[in-house]
């Protein structure tokens, strides 16, 4: 029995050039476009995502700090 070393070669995107993948993605940035299935942001939602973001920010801070917070109710 001949063991080979794994040899595995890329496949998909990962084996095409970074400029063939800019490519097609925005081939399917202005098909979503045309189609209008492209997401837009409102006021509303852009807002609750900063939030979101913030909060997440503040926490992983917070538990830089003290790794115990999330246990200590506030």
């Amino acid at each position: 029995m001949i063991l080979q070393p794994n040899t595995r070669r890329a496949r998909g995107l990962a084996a095409m050039s970074p400029e063939r993948r800019r490519e097609i993605a925005s081939m399917g940035g202005r098909t979503s476009q045309a189609r209008g299935t492209a997401h837009q942001w409102t006021a509303e939602e852009a807002s609750a995502a900063g939030k979101k973001g913030s909060a997440r920010y503040a926490l992983k801070k917070l538990r830089r700090v003290d790794p115990l917070s999330d246990l200590h109710p506030q």
